[in-house]
C-alpha cells in the first residue's frame, strides 16, 4: 500500500493535551515469529481510535500487549505519561485500561450478574461500582432482562454486550475493544457501534480493533492501518475512508 502521496497536514490532535496512551516503537514476537514490528501510535483523551488490517496483521497482539498479557521485545507502552511495559494485567486494569477481548471470553457457567461482578474485581468503591453497574445495564437493557441467566445460554450478540459491559465495570479511562462486531447480525452490529459512541460520550477513550473497517472508520476520529505487523498508513478516519488504497483493501472497493 503506497503511503507516498503528499497530503495537507491534518489538524493537531488532542487539542494541546498529551496522549493518554502511547506505543513507542514496540515489537512483539511469538518465538521466532515477529507479530508486530516497530509500531508507534498515540491515543488522545476522548478519542475513538481504530486499528484496522487483515487477519494476522497484529491487531489483537497490539491490544494484548497494551493490557499486559504480552510483553514487547522492544519498545515501550506509556499510559498517562508513565511506562506500563511489563506491568501485570490485573495492575493495568487497576490503572485504568480495560480490555474486551476477541471471542468475548465470558464466563459461560456464571450468570450475567456474576460476570459483571468479576469486571469490578480490582475495585473497592462499592457505591461507585453500583452506579457503574446501573449505567451498563442502561447501556445494554438486554442484560438487565438476562441478569440471572447463565451467560453461556445467551445469543452471540448478548454475550458481546456482556463482554463490553464487564470491561466497563473496571471503570476504564481507556477501553480496548477487540472485534466487537465479529459474528453478529447486521442489526446487532449497528447496536454495538452506537453503544461505542455512547461510551465515548460518557468520557471513556476507546481503542478499537475491528475487521468491519467501514463501520469502524465511520465512528472513529483517527485510524491506523497495520499490514503484516507493520504500520502502513495513518490519518483522520474520515480521510482514510476516502483513501483509494484503503477502499480497495478493506472496504470492498466501494
Amino acid at each position: 500500500m503506497s503511503t507516498t502521496t503528499e497530503q495537507a497536514a491534518p489538524p493537531a490532535r488532542g487539542g494541546g493535551k498529551e496522549p493518554v496512551l502511547e506505543l513507542r516503537g514496540i515489537s512483539v514476537s511469538y518465538g521466532s515469529i515477529t507479530a508486530v514490528r516497530d509500531l508507534s501510535l498515540e491515543v488522545y483523551p476522548g478519542e475513538i481510535v481504530t486499528l484496522i488490517g487483515s487477519n494476522g496483521a497484529g491487531k489483537s497482539t497490539t491490544l494484548r500487549t497494551i493490557s499486559g498479557l504480552l510483553r514487547p521485545r522492544t519498545g515501550d507502552v506509556v499510559f498517562e505519561g508513565n511506562s506500563i511495559t511489563g506491568v501485570p494485567g490485573h495492575e493495568v486494569v487497576k490503572r485504568g485500561i480495560c480490555h474486551s477481548p476477541e471471542g468475548r471470553k465470558i464466563f459461560q457457567r456464571m450468570t450475567v450478574s456474576e460476570n459483571l461482578d468479576l469486571g469490578a474485581f480490582t475495585r473497592k468503591d462499592k457505591e461507585k461500582i453500583a452506579e457503574d453497574r446501573e449505567n451498563v445495564l442502561e447501556l445494554f437493557p438486554r442484560l438487565r432482562e438476562r441478569i440471572d441467566q447463565k451467560a453461556g445460554t445467551m445469543s452471540g450478540g448478548e454475550q458481546q454486550m456482556l463482554a463490553v459491559a464487564r470491561a466497563l465495570l473496571g471503570n476504564p479511562r481507556v477501553l480496548l475493544l477487540d472485534e466487537p462486531s465479529m459474528g453478529l447480525a447486521p442489526v446487532l452490529v449497528d447496536v454495538i457501534f452506537e453503544t461505542i459512541e455512547r461510551i465515548r460520550q460518557q468520557g471513556v477513550t476507546v481503542l478499537l480493533v475491528e475487521q468491519n473497517a467501514l463501520a469502524a472508520l465511520e465512528i472513529a476520529d483517527y485510524a491506523y492501518v497495520l499490514e503484516s505487523g507493520t504500520l502502513s498508513l495513518q490519518g483522520p478516519a474520515a480521510q482514510l475512508l476516502d483513501d483509494p488504497s484503503v477502499t480497495a483493501a478493506y472496504l470492498g472497493g466501494h
